[in-house]
């Protein structure tokens, strides 16, 4: 199902357009929170989603900026909550290594990558797909400076956002791209895996 959503997130995101109005910002803003707040909802879509709501914005009466406000927000929101819940509750979170919700490999993987790259890693998992999810809950859990953090967060955030909410915006509904719509937000996911596979076939290696 989430696959799904994914794959066809215009026509999916089209109708959340058609069928709630002004309601699609605080939508939107829900998805974006969870998937960055939450690490029991590491699979919905970011980098595809904002690219497809930049390209159905540009054909609405919806302003691309407040867009962008109130996606950041989410995100970084998002963030310090994550950080927050894995500072005071993470280990007892992740005290079972078969549970289902509470994946330790994801979270051994956020932490390895927080681990060579510090509080850059805040920054570049933005564009990493379930990596993201955790590195926040993984900062919070080492004990990372919060000012220091929030200053790593709110950087990635608009970047993240910024970059593929605009892309949208300015080249999603060029002919050329409507016709390979679906092909290229397939293109989106398969790259914003590349990071998480290149970390996990290191980590193999190594």
């Amino acid at each position: 199902m989430v696959i799904g959503f994914i794959l066809h997130v215009d026509q999916h995101l089209l109708e959340l357009f058609n069928q709630y109005g002004l309601w699609i910002y605080f939508i939107l803003f829900l998805i974006i929170f969870c998937e960055t707040g939450l690490v029991v909802t590491p699979l919905l879509p970011g980098d595809s989603l904002l690219f497809a709501t930049g390209a159905l914005i540009a054909g609405t009466t919806l302003n691309v900026h407040t867009m962008a406000l109130t996606l950041v927000s989410a995100a970084i929101l998002g963030n310090v909550i994550n950080y927050t819940i894995g500072r005071f509750f993470g280990a007892q979170l992740f005290r079972n290594p078969d549970s289902r919700w509470f994946r330790r490999d994801y979270l051994l993987r956020a932490q390895q990558f927080f681990a060579k790259y510090g509080g850059r890693a805040v920054v570049l998992t933005r564009f990493a797909p379930i990596i993201r999810t955790f590195v926040p809950f993984a900062a919070g859990m080492g004990g990372m400076n919060y000012p220091r953090f929030l200053s790593y967060n709110v950087v990635g955030a608009v970047a993240w956002v910024g970059l593929f909410l605009y892309a949208g915006y300015f080249f999603g509904n060029l002919p050329q791209v409507r016709s390979n719509f679906t092909a290229l937000i397939l293109g989106i996911v398969v790259l914003s895996f590349v990071p998480v596979v290149v970390e996990w076939w290191r980590a193999r290696k190594a």
